[in-house]
């Protein structure tokens, strides 16, 4: 197949248009003027994942799509048949850093469910891009971080472990041009920020902008389990959230990669900058 602008007169598909990077995908499609359908079970392209039925409809006439997988019950490589089906042209997909190393992840046994899904992709037949982020800057601010930082403890079992955390923004922006430009077909991006700080420093980089103290607190992991479970988590959810965080404990987070730089022709932007416009509105209010 040759690589070729993605025909914008087709509307993209937006799986997860609802989540943390679907919903930016999105936003910036249609700031670009590029048609897009929001796809999730509550969007206005009602889509499921455990619905087979529901994913013809969405599918039928876009000419490429954002793909994020359902992590409790992954079924990629049926979605990316229907999709040669349908006549969709290009998928990019949301992966994760770390898929592809084993033993990365502690506690998981054989191919992460997002290494399979790459492999549903890229034998589809289809122009395709895969995007692997490390750990979300978002996630102190609209994911599972923000009740620690309300309380003034972030207590996770991290250790004294860094990420190089990645601005949601950034991979929208790598999503849409790898979506609607040439040049991007066949890439396997490795994403994260441009410098690595432990959830300590972190911490106290948003602690500095809100004006009040939050501290962290590394719990350890059966701790840790013990106290999701109490709050409502099933056990296995707990567990593997655990083993996701276990990656930046052992430091395997730590590394910058230069998948941004080698999309857009520029750094990734800083975690300084991310706070800045996260957390200053709401050191204002309080």
């Amino acid at each position: 197949m040759t690589e070729q602008t993605q025909n914008t007169t087709r509307p993209v598909l937006v799986t997860g248009a609802t989540g943390m990077t679907g919903r930016r995908v999105l936003a910036r499609l249609r700031e670009r003027g590029v048609a897009a359908r929001a796809a999730s079970r509550s969007s206005e392209w009602r889509f499921d994942w455990s619905e087979p039925g529901t994913w013809d409809t969405v599918l039928e006439g876009a000419g490429s799509v954002y793909l994020v997988q359902n992590d409790a019950d992954p079924r990629t490589g049926e979605f990316v048949e229907r999709a040669v089906a349908l006549g969709v042209e290009r998928i990019v997909q949301l992966s994760a850093r770390g898929v592809d190393v084993p033993g990365y992840f502690e506690g998981v046994e054989g191919d992460p469910s997002h290494l399979r899904s790459e492999e549903a992709v890229k034998a589809g037949g289809l122009e395709w891009t895969v995007l692997r982020p490390g750990w979300f800057a978002q996630n102190f601010d609209e994911g599972f971080l923000t009740d620690g930082l309300s309380t003034g403890v972030l207590r996770i079992p991290a250790g004294d472990g860094a990420a190089a955390w990645i601005d949601a923004e950034d991979i929208a922006a790598v999503a849409v041009a790898a979506l609607t430009e040439p040049g991007h077909h066949g890439r396997t991006y490795e994403l994260s920020g441009p410098r690595a700080l432990t959830v300590a420093e972190a911490v106290a980089e948003i602690s500095a902008v809100l004006g009040r103290p939050i501290r962290y607190e590394a719990v350890p992991a059966e701790e840790y389990v013990a106290e999701l479970v109490e709050q409502g988590w099933p056990k296995e959810g707990a567990q593997e959230l655990v083993s996701a965080l276990s990656a930046i404990r052992r430091g395997q987070e730590a590394e910058t990669a230069p998948g941004v730089r080698e999309a857009l022709g520029r750094e990734p932007r800083d975690f300084s900058a991310y706070v800045a416009a996260a957390f200053a509105g709401e050191a204002v209010r309080s």
